[in-house]
Parts: C-alpha cells; structure tokens; sequence
C-alpha cells in the first residue's frame, strides 16, 4: 500500500510538473518517499497542499496497477525521457538482465519489481511529510534531487496516531532538550559527529557508565583499555578490513609507512590481550570490558545528533569461553541486560539476528559454526521464554546475534544490546586454550554489550523522558532557592549540607524573583527544588518542590535526604 502510494505521489507529480525527471519511490518503514529532478523548478512545503489534493483525485480514480514486462532495447525507449530510469536499466542489463518489469497506473509508467494494491482507490489513509535533498543513489558525487516524504495507513485512526507521534517526536527532539539542558555542543572546527560535552553532559555519560560497570564487576568481569588505532593487518586478520573498510578513518604516520586504522571495535584488539600468554581450560572464561573511544566513517548526510555519530564508545565486553559454557556467560550477560533496562525503564523484546542464506557474500566463517552458533541463540530464547523474533540478515558478519529492541515513550523501537556467538574470529587470530588432556582448542568468543553506546542510549532516554531524567541520573537533583538576600546564608548552609550528603546540589542565587528561579529550574528539569523563605528559616525546614508533583510542602531537611537517596537507590 505505501509503495503504491509512492506511484500515486509520482503521478501526481507529473500531472503537475510535467517536465519533471524520477529517481525512485519505495516504501520504508512505516512510509514511503520518492526522489524528483524538478529541473529549475522550485518547490517548497507549501507545494506539499497541492500534490496532496491531486494525489486524492488519482486515488479516488480507481486506477489499476498493471504489471508488464519488456526486454532491455524496448524499455530504453519506454524511459528514453528519464535519465535515471534509463541508468537503472543499464546496470540491469550488464547484470545480465533480459527483461525488466514495470507498472502502469493512470498516466503513470515506473520502472518497478512491485507489488501493488490491485487499484489505487485501495490505499488508505495518507499525509505528505516533508522535503529534504538526496543525493542520486546515496552518492555525494551525484545531482542533488527533491525527496518528498510521506507515510501511510490503512485507517485514519493509525494515520492520526502516527501524526502524533511525529508531532511528538519533534518536541522531544533530543538535539533541542540537549542544548537546553546544556548537555553537549559541535564545533565545525572540530569536525561534524563529534560531539563535545559540557561537564553536566560528561557526568551523564558517566553515570551511566559507572552504572554498568559496577554491574559488571559484580560479575566477575574485568576492565581493560585498548589504543584508539592498530595497523592495518589486525584488521584484515579480524575481517573488518574487507567487509567495513569504507566506513573506517585511515590514519597516517610521518615517520613510519605503516598503515594505521582508528578502531570501529574493540573485538580485534581484545583478541590480542587474550592471546598475549598461554591460556588453560581452567582459566576460562576469560572476561574482559572496554569503554575506549570508538570511529566510524559516517555519511556526512547521515550524521544527526547523537543518533548518528562518527566518535562514540560502548560498554564492550568480550568474553572467551568454551562451549561447554556458552550458554551460562549468555545467560549472565541476558540476566544482566533485564537488571540494566530495569533500572532506564525501557520497555524491550529480542531479536535472534541470522545470516540470510540467499545472501552468504555478505558473511564469512564455516556455515557448521553459522548453525551451530543460531542453534545456540535460539535454545537459549527459548529456555528463558523470551519474546522474540527472527531477523534474517541482521547477524554480523562474523556470526549470529540476540539484539535487544526497547520501545520508547513513542512506541518507537530502537537497537540497544547486543550478544553475539563468534567460533570465526578465534579461528582467524589462531586463538587456543589447553584442555584438560593437554591438547590445544579454540575458545569461543562472545561479544556483549548491554547498554550499548552511551551517546545513543542518551539520546533515548532524553527523549523517552522528555528531559526529565529520573533522580539518580540528573546532572543536577537539586536546586536550593532563596526567595531574598536574606535567605541566602541558610541556604548555602542547606547546599552544602546536601553536597555533603554527596548529592548533586545547585544554589540559585541571582537577584531574580522566585517565580523566575522556578521557572529556570523546571526548564533545567530539575527533580526537586527547595525553596527557603523567612518561614522556612525560622523553623529550620525547607519547602520541597517536586518536578512531577509541584508543590510537597514544608518539612525537615533529614526528611528530604531520606526521600530522595531512597529514589535513587532504587532507581525509581
């Protein structure tokens, strides 16, 4: 239905603008686009109105959609006006392509493999987006053309609810919470992607990372740190180098020819700890985290706030085992990730990640090691009745993965943890253990993290809770406000007395009305302010104000501190 209803876009596109040339239209998740050339013809939001009301009267036609096929030399002269169709056919003529398949609809040819709805009166619900550029096939190197975005539903209620959450969405964009609260900042002297983080940004990084290391030490996993570059053979050893050079950064010696790659992972490199010295079955698991900056090569069109970013980390772990123990340090590191989402409040399924088997250039390894690996992931789902599902091709190329996918505030999914069975990478480094006969094995490698990418689960959190960050995890729980100067050396008495208590404390101390303190607090998102009036001075107290209740009253100080280390360490 949304493919259709990207012909439909089209056609109405060309009814309008006649001249116009076209890329492609297909349907993505929960919507569809479509790429024009509108030659010098320029069109803005306010053309949004009038393609929509042409794409209701193409709708309200009934046209059918109707396949055909024809062989290369007749649709070189079907499209011979459009010069990106006409592209399109030659790559699939020197794929050895004889004839191609396309749809007519009302006055409107595609170059398309469908499928389609029968007629166009059979597509729902529908609403034209937006506008953005967009590189001829993703290549900088290309013409610049029009996409125009649009989503549909088969209701007008799915359709509304999307609307909202979009309109939501937008509100809780984490790229305006974090410049509001302050959090990071980009420079264009520093680089696109790279984000640079302000103190209350870097203490939010840590306190989460902080969170999961406790967490992991209680599991008996060790920290490690690893360089930011290797050479290049690590990296065609590990694979990485053939299947994901082109989204690493090369780097260059001045004094040496050595070719040198910023690490995209931590995985190549912990193979080198581990291999650094004999190791026995009695050793194992050998169980090692790495929070060491990683670099990826983005798209300069792809990089977006923290969603997107060419410099970040992850709470790696890599942990060597034999296969007699895969399934406990799995079921470790799954009974970790529940303690870990608990804790953010995020709402979460599986995804068991498999190679596709209609693709295996894209994976690499002994297809008994790829089944054996997926027989694993499954049992283990399974065993634990967790709700899952089947991504086919989503593994890495290396080997089979169980994704963890949390749902937002919004309903939106997004990719977080991620456990990984890995018998390749060992087999490349020759990695070995001895038995307890004496003889030489290969240890499985599995590859875990939980939280992920700090920046990435930022981003969400931001936006799951608007800002308003639970206690534990604001960079400030408390502002301390006195209404006058008169106030104000018991108040600093409370601040430090709250510091004291190791509590992340500010004093609002400008000669501002109270109403605007409070106003700036609720901005900041600050879980509690106290506010200190002559009253509250006479009787030692403080009047509690909560961001989620409003106004808690006056009470005594040690009655607050219980409080709010109660919600703290609970992670409420």
């Amino acid at each position: 239905m949304r493919h259709s209803c990207s012909h439909v876009l089209a056609t109405a596109v060309l009814e309008l603008y006649p001249q116009t040339k076209f890329g492609i239209g297909p349907a993505i998740e929960e919507g569809f686009y479509y790429d024009f050339d509108f030659g010098k013809k320029k069109i803005s939001e306010k053309d949004l109105e009038k393609i929509t009301a042409k794409m209701k009267q193409i709708i309200k036609a009934k046209h059918l959609f109707k396949k055909e096929e024809a062989e290369i030399k007749e649709a070189n002269e079907l499209f011979k006006n459009q010069p990106y169709k006409l592209e399109l056919i030659d790559d699939l003529a020197k794929e050895g392509t004889k004839k191609v398949s396309f749809y007519r609809s009302g006055g409107f040819v595609d170059l398309c493999a469908g499928p389609h709805v029968k007629e166009t009166s059979e597509i729902g619900a529908f609403k034209l987006l937006s506008l953005a550029g967009a590189y001829w096939r993703g290549t900088e190197k290309n013409k610049m053309l029009t996409r125009i975005y649009g989503t549909c539903f088969s209701t007008q209620k799915e359709l509304d609810k999307k609307l909202w959450q979009l309109d939501e969405a937008k509100k809780r964009d984490h790229r305006k919470l974090g410049a509001q609260l302050g959090l990071w900042t980009f420079s264009e002297l520093v680089g696109a992607g790279l984000p640079l983080y302000t103190q209350k940004g870097a203490l939010l990084r840590r306190l989460i990372t902080q969170f999961v290391e406790d967490l992991q030490s209680k599991q008996g996993i060790s920290q490690v740190w690893t360089p930011q570059i290797a050479k290049s053979e690590l990296f065609k050893i590990s694979g990485h180098y053939d299947k994901y050079r082109e989204n690493m950064f090369k780097v260059y010696s001045n004094y040496s020819e050595e070719e040198f790659y910023l690490k995209p992972m931590n995985c190549p490199q912990h193979t080198q700890i581990y291999a650094s010295k004999p190791r026995s079955y009695r050793d194992l698991p050998i169980r090692m985290s790495d929070f060491a900056m990683l670099y990826r090569d983005e798209k300069p069109g792809e990089l977006s706030g923290l969603a997107r970013t060419r410099s970040f980390s992850q709470d790696d772990c890599h942990i060597f085992c034999r296969e007699d123990q895969i399934i406990e340090e799995m079921n470790k590191a799954l009974d970790m990730t529940e303690e870990i989402m608990g804790a953010f409040g995020l709402k979460y399924r599986y995804r068991l990640s498999t190679r596709d088997p209609e693709h295996p250039e894209k994976f690499t390894g002994d297809l008994k090691d790829w089944q054996k690996a997926e027989k694993l992931g499954k049992k283990i789902l399974d065993d634990r009745k967790m709700d899952y599902f089947l991504g086919i091709g989503e593994a890495a190329f290396y080997g089979p993965k169980i994704d963890l996918i949390a749902t937002d505030a919004l309903g939106r999914e997004w990719q977080l943890s991620t456990l990984q069975i890995d018998f390749y990478m060992p087999e490349r480094f020759k990695l070995a253990y001895t038995d307890k006969n004496g003889k030489q094995q290969r240890p499985v490698m599995l590859h875990r993290a939980i939280a992920g990418s700090p920046e990435r689960l930022i981003m969400i959190l931001l936006e799951n809770y608007f800002g308003a960050l639970p206690v534990w995890l604001s960079p400030v729980q408390v502002v301390v406000i006195p209404i006058t100067d008169k106030q104000l050396p018991y108040a600093q008495k409370i601040t430090e007395n709250l510091k004291e208590e190791d509590l992340r404390v500010e004093l609002d101390g400008r000669n501002e009305t109270t109403s605007a303190k409070i106003r700036d607090a609720e901005i900041q998102k600050a879980p509690y302010m106290l506010i200190i009036g002559e009253k509250e001075v006479k009787a030692k107290n403080v009047s509690v104000r909560a961001r989620s209740k409003g106004d808690l009253g006056e009470m005594k100080l040690d009655k607050f501190l219980k409080k709010i280390k109660e919600e703290i360490e609970k992670k409420q």
